[in-house]
C-alpha cells in the first residue's frame, strides 16, 4: 500500500507499564476467514510480514487519542496501540471499527470500560444512574465538586462518565478561571479543593482530558493548582522553578513553531509526572498509564521532526565542534545531544539505527574526544552518557573509529585513551563515574560482541590494538603504585594529570636495590591505602580479571612482559581488605585456566609466597580474606594441579601444616606423596638396561634425535608437547627446550645416568625440580631450598639433601633431554609398559 495514510508504528504495553516498539507497517481492515470477522492487518513496510492480526471485536473499547492514536486491550494484560502518520489514515480505521461496533464515529471511546465486579450491578442501575450531573462550576460548590471527581476514582464506569462530562461541557476551563480567583482572593480552601479536583482528572486516565490540560492555555494554571497540596503547610513552587528557573534554551534556533511547543509541552508534562504527581505504587497500576503513553508517543514525534531537519544537526555539530565556541555554548550543545540520544530510545529499532549512524556520519566521536576533555564536570559527565548510548548502540562502530584513528593520532588522544584517563582521574570520592566508564570499557574490549567476518576478524584486529596503544595506560596506576621507582611515578604523574589532593611520594625506608624479584611488604607505598586510590586499582583489576578469562595469549604475554601478577600481589598487603580480595580473585582466575604456563610463572617467581603471608597474617580470624585464600588452594588440590601441588608442599608445607580447621594442606600433602609414590613406582618397572640406555646413546642417535626434534608433531595422543605460546614467544626466564636439548647432549657424556645432568658453566641453567624461590627470587626466609647443592656445600638441611633423590624418583622416569610441563601427563599412560623414549620423529 503506497499511501502514507495508513501507515502506522504497532506498540505493544509490556510489563513495565512502557509502550514497546513491534516495527512500521500499513494497515487495512479486512474479513479474515479464520477469525470469522472483520479485523485489523498490519504488514510489516521492509517485507510485508504480518505484525499484526487482530479481530475487532464488538465489545472491546476502542479509544482514540490525539487524532492519530488508536488504543485498545484484547487481553486482561495485553494492551496494543496503533500511532498513524497521518490524522486522514486514523480516521478511516477509526470508522471502520465504529461501523463493526456500531457506534457514531465521532466517539472517542467505542465501550464503556466495565469491570466484573461492577457489571452486575451496572445492569441493574437505572438508565438515568448512567449519567454524571456536574455541579455549577462555582467557587462555593468546589466542595462539592472535589467530592465528587474523588468518589468516582474507584469506579472504572463512573470515570468514564465524568471524563465525557467534563470534556463535554469544557468544564476543566471554568475550573481554571476558578483557581485564578482563588489565587486572587487568597481563598486557601478554595485553593485546597482545586488541588484535590485536578489531580482527581488527572487520575481519570483520559487522553483527551490531557489534551485541554496541557495546551499552552492551561498547563501552567493545572500546574498552579497542584501545587496548593492540603498536606503542606505551605504551598510549593513549581511554576517558580518551570518559567524562570528551567529556561529553554535553543542552542541553534528552532523555525518550527510546532517542534518548539511540542517541546516545551513534553518538558512540562514529564514534570508533572516526575516531580509533582506522587509515585504511582501509592496508587492503582494503570491510573497513570495513560499520561506515560501521551509523554512517549511526544518524545517520538520530536525525535523524528529533529532527525528530519539535517540543517539543524549539521549546524549544532558544527557549532560544537569549533575551537571559537565559549564553553557556555559547548555545555548546551552537549546536553542537548545528551537529551536528543535519550529520546531517541524511543524510536523504533530501524530508525534509531539510522539516528545513531547519522550523528556518527556527523562526527559525534571525534566531538566526544573534545569534550570528554574539558574541566567543566558537567560536560564530561553529559558526554559520558552520550558515549554510553553510543557503546551500547553499537561497540563496532566505536570500535572501528578509535583504530582507524590510531592510524592519525598520538596514543594520548585516542578516544579510549581519553575514556581511560577520565576513570582514572575521577574526583567523585565513590568513583561513580569510573564505575560507569569501567563498564563501558568492559564493553568495548569483550570478545562476544566483536564481529567476525570472512575478510577480518574485529577480535584479533581490535585486541592487538588495543594492548599496543591502550592497555599501558589502563594499568598505569597499577605499575606505578606498586613501584620503588622515582622516575616512573613522576612520569605517571606528569602524564596523567593526577586530579586527586594527594601527591605520590615515594617510600624512604626500602633499599632500591631489592631485587625485582622478591615481594617485600615494604614496596607498597603509604599513599595505596588512599581508600579513593584503592577503589580505583580494584577497578582496573576487575577489568584485568575479565581480560585474563576472555582475551587468552594478549593479557598472558603482557603479564610476562610486566611481571604483572607480581606488582598485583603488592596490593595483597593493603589495610582494605577489598583491594586485597581483588588482587587474589585476579590470582585465582589465572590459576583457573590450569595453565602450565602460568604455572611456570608462578612458580618461578615464588608467586604464593604473598598469598601464604597474607593468610597467616590473618591469624585464626575467620573472615572473606581467609576463606578465598583457603579457596585458592582447594581448587588446586581437587583438580589436581601436580607442578602448583608440588610447589606448595615443597615451599610452604611447615608454615601451613599447623592449619588443621581445613583439610586443604593436608590433603595437598597426600596428593604430593601420592604422586611421589607413582612415580617411584614407574622407575622401579622400568629395566635398568633401559635407564642405562637413555643417557648412553652415541653421538650419532644424539643428532638424529635433534633432528627428529623439529619434525614432531605439536599432538601425541591429545598432549601439547610444546605449549603454543612458547614457540611464539619464548621469555627470557624459561630457556626454550632446544637449548635444555643441546645442553643436555652435551652434559650426557660425561655424568653418571643416576645424576640429573646439570650446567657446570657459571649461570648454567640446572635440570633440577626446583620451584624454590631462591633460584628466581634471592632468599626466602619461609621457603625450603630444593635446588641441588654444590658438590662442596656443608651443613645442608635434610631435606636439601634428600630432595635430590625425590627429584629423580619424581623424573627418572622422563626423558632427561627436555623438561617441560607435559612430561608428567605423558608418564601416566604407560603404567603398564616399559618406559619407551618419546617419538622424536614420524
Amino acid at each position: 500500500m503506497s499511501d502514507t495514510r495508513r501507515r502506522v508504528k504497532v506498540y505493544t504495553l509490556n510489563e513495565d507499564r512502557q509502550w514497546d516498539d513491534r516495527g512500521t507497517g500499513h494497515v487495512s481492515s479486512t474479513y479474515v476467514e479464520e477469525l470469522k470477522g472483520m479485523s485489523l492487518l498490519v504488514r510489516a513496510e521492509s517485507d510485508g510480514s504480518l505484525l499484526l492480526e487482530s479481530k475487532i471485536n464488538p465489545n472491546t473499547a476502542y479509544q482514540k487519542q490525539q487524532d492519530t492514536l488508536i488504543v485498545w486491550s484484547e487481553a486482561e494484560n495485553y494492551d496494543l496501540a496503533l500511532s498513524f502518520q497521518e490524522k486522514a489514515g486514523c480516521d478511516e480505521i477509526w470508522e471502520k471499527i465504529c461501523q463493526v461496533q456500531g457506534k457514531d464515529p465521532s466517539v472517542e471511546v467505542t465501550q464503556d470500560l466495565i469491570d466484573e465486579s461492577e457489571e452486575e450491578r451496572f445492569e441493574e442501575m437505572p438508565e438515568t444512574s448512567h449519567l454524571i450531573d456536574l455541579p455549577t462550576c462555582e467557587l462555593n460548590k468546589l466542595e462539592e465538586i472535589a467530592d465528587l471527581v474523588t468518589s468516582v476514582l474507584s469506579s472504572p464506569i463512573r470515570r468514564e462518565k465524568l471524563a465525557l462530562a467534563l470534556e463535554n461541557e469544557g468544564y476543566i476551563k471554568k475550573l481554571l478561571q476558578l483557581f485564578q480567583a482563588c489565587e486572587t482572593l487568597e481563598n486557601t480552601e478554595g485553593l485546597h479543593h482545586l488541588y484535590e479536583i485536578i489531580r482527581g482528572i488527572l487520575f481519570l486516565n483520559k487522553a483527551t482530558l490531557f489534551e485541554v490540560m496541557f495546551s499552552d492555555e492551561c498547563i501552567m494554571d493545572v500546574v498552579g493548582c497542584l501545587e496548593y497540596d492540603p498536606a503542606l503547610a505551605q504551598p510549593k513552587r513549581h511554576r517558580e522553578f518551570l518559567t524562570k528557573t528551567a529556561k529553554f534554551k535553543e542552542v541553534i534556533p528552532i523555525t518550527d513553531s510546532e517542534l518548539r511547543q511540542k517541546i516545551h509541552q513534553t518538558y512540562r508534562v514529564q514534570y508533572i509526572q516526575d516531580i509533582i504527581l506522587p509515585t504511582p505504587s501509592v496508587f492503582e497500576e494503570n491510573f497513570l498509564s495513560t499520561l506515560t503513553s501521551f509523554i512517549f508517543f511526544n518524545k517520538v514525534e520530536i525525535v523524528s521532526m529533529l532527525q528530519e531537519d539535517e540543517k539543524f544537526l549539521s549546524e549544532v555539530f558544527a557549532q560544537l565542534t569549533d575551537e571559537a565556541t565559549d564553553d557556555d555554548k559547548r555545555r548546551e550543545l552537549v546536553n542537548f545531544f545528551k537529551e536528543f540520544c535519550a529520546f531517541s530510545q524511543t524510536l523504533q529499532p530501524q530508525n534509531r539505527d539510522a539516528f545513531f549512524k547519522t550523528l556518527a556520519k556527523l562526527g559525534i566521536l571525534p566531538a566526544l574526544e573534545i569534550v570528554m576533555g574539558m574541566d567543566d564536570l558537567q560536560v564530561r559527565s553529559a558526554a559520558t552518557d552520550i558515549f554510553s548510548y553510543l557503546v551500547e548502540f553499537s561497540p563496532s562502530m566505536v570500535r572501528e573509529f578509535v583504530m582507524q584513528e590510531a592510524q592519525q593520532s598520538d596514543d594520548d588522544i585516542l578516544l579510549i585513551n581519553v575514556v581511560i584517563e577520565q576513570m582514572i582521574c575521577d574526583t567523585d570520592p565513590e568513583l561513580g563515574g569510573a564505575v560507569q566508564l569501567m563498564g563501558l570499557l568492559r564493553t568495548l574490549i569483550d570478545p562476544e560482541n566483536m564481529l567476525a567476518t570472512t575478510n577480518k576478524t574485529e577480535k584479533s584486529e581490535f585486541l592487538n590494538f588495543f594492548y599496543n596503544h591502550c592497555m599501558h595506560v589502563l594499568t598505569a596506576p597499577l605499575l606505578t603504585n606498586t613501584s620503588e621507582d622515582k622516575c616512573e611515578k613522576d612520569f605517571f604523574l606528569k602524564h596523567y594529570r593526577y586530579s586527586w589532593s594527594f601527591v605520590c611520594t615515594p617510600s624512604h625506608s626500602h633499599s632500591h636495590s631489592t631485587p625485582s624479584s622478591s615481594i617485600s611488604q615494604g614496596i607498597l607505598l603509604s599513599f595505596v591505602d588512599n581508600y579513593q586510590t584503592a577503589q580505583l586499582l580494584a577497578l582496573i583489576l576487575e577489568l584485568l580479571t575479565f581480560c585474563v578469562e576472555h582475551h587468552t595469549y594478549h593479557i598472558k604475554n603482557y603479564i610476562m612482559n610486566k611481571d604483572l601478577l607480581r606488582r598485583v600481589l603488592v596490593l595483597m598487603n593493603s589495610k582494605h581488605t577489598f583491594l586485597a580480595l581483588c588482587a587474589l580473585r585476579f590470582m585465582r582466575r589465572i590459576i583457573g585456566l590450569k595453565d602450565e604456563f602460568y604455572n611456570r610463572y608462578i612458580t618461578k617467581g615464588n608467586l604464593f609466597e604473598p598469598v601464604i603471608n597474607a593468610l597467616l597474617d590473618n591469624g585464626t580470624r575467620y573472615n572473606l580474606l581467609n576463606s578465598a585464600v583457603i579457596e585458592l588452594f582447594e581448587f588446586i588440590r581437587v583438580e589436581d594441579i601436580k607442578s602448583l601441588t608440588a610447589h606448595i608442599v615443597e615451599n610452604f608445607y611447615k608454615a601451613l601444616e599447623s592449619i588443621e580447621y581445613v583439610q586443604t594442606f593436608k590433603g595437598l600433602k597426600t596428593k604430593y606423596e601420592q604422586e611421589k609414590d607413582r612415580q617411584n613406582q614407574k622407575l622401579n618397572s622400568v629395566p635398568s638396561i633401559l635407564r642405562s640406555n637413555r643417557f648412553r646413546r652415541d653421538a650419532k642417535a644424539l643428532e638424529e634425535d635433534e633432528e627428529m626434534w623439529f619434525n614432531e608433531d605439536e599432538e601425541e595422543e591429545g598432549k601439547a608437547v610444546v605449549a603454543p605460546v612458547e614457540k611464539s614467544k619464548p621469555e627470557d626466564d624459561f630457556p626454550d627446550n632446544y637449548e635444555k636439548f643441546m645442553e643436555t647432549k652435551k652434559a650426557k657424556e660425561s655424568e653418571d645416568k643416576e645424576n640429573l645432568p646439570k650446567r657446570t658453566s657459571p649461570g648454567g641453567f640446572k635440570f633440577t625440580f626446583s620451584h624454590s624461590a631462591s633460584a628466581a627470587n634471592g632468599t626466602n626466609s619461609k621457603s625450603v631450598v630444593a635446588q641441588t647443592p654444590p658438590a662442596t656445600s656443608n651443613g645442608s638441611s635434610s631435606k636439601t639433601t634428600n630432595l635430590p633423590t625425590s627429584v629423580t624418583a619424581t623424573k627418572g622416569s622422563l626423558v632427561g633431554l627436555v623438561d617441560y610441563p607435559d612430561d608428567e601427563e605423558e608418564d601416566e599412560e604407560e603404567e603398564t609398559s616399559p618406559r619407551k623414549r618419546p617419538r622424536l620423529g614420524s
